[in-house]
């Protein structure tokens, strides 16, 4: 009973936010929604070994993201066709300036748009990015610069933080 106690206040007090930065990284509320659904079941399979973990919410963003990605590569084509009719997810409660930058994010690599998400939006440093990621701290900079390029054109809040990898600061959780 103590793990299942554990286990509820672990999910009610992480998956919402959970929940917006994968929205945020993979740009679509039902592939977001899924990833999440599937990451939370498999942290409960496991949940002995995910509570021990470092940091158990990163283990589900984690894995929520690697399963999107999965997802997105068997549904390439569904996805195309999709963007080719340029409709786009209409998400009750959201600010159009919200779904301005979701949109804007769609249009960078995945890996830049999980820096960016990471960084701006959860908080993290660049040296827990790196952890999160397993990738060296510097290819962390590369992308979050080569991202805010991008989405300087699209987005005004990354055309004054060309140089910085700081400007935003932590936003809420979508």
């Amino acid at each position: 009973m103590r793990e299942t106690a554990d286990f509820d206040a672990f999910y009610a007090s992480t998956s919402r936010r959970v929940l917006g930065q994968v929205f945020m990284m993979t740009g679509g509320r039902a592939e977001a929604e899924d990833a999440v659904a599937e990451a939370y079941a498999r942290a409960w399979q496991q949940w002995d070994k995910v509570s021990t973990h470092a940091a158990p919410e990163a283990w589900v963003r984690t894995t929520a993201y690697r399963i999107s990605v999965s997802t997105w590569r068997k549904a390439t084509n569904r996805l195309l066709a999709h963007r080719r009719h340029g409709q786009t997810d209409d998400v009750p409660g959201l600010t159009p300036d919200h779904v301005a930058l979701v949109d804007a994010l769609r249009d960078i690599a995945a890996e830049q748009r999980r820096v960016i998400v990471l960084h701006y939006y959860v908080g993290m440093s660049l040296d827990e990015i790196s952890r999160e990621t397993n990738c060296p701290v510097n290819t962390v900079k590369t992308r979050l610069a080569r991202a805010r390029k991008a989405l300087a054109t699209k987005v005004s809040e990354f055309a004054d933080d060309s140089t910085s990898t700081s400007g935003l600061g932590a936003r809420s959780n979508a």
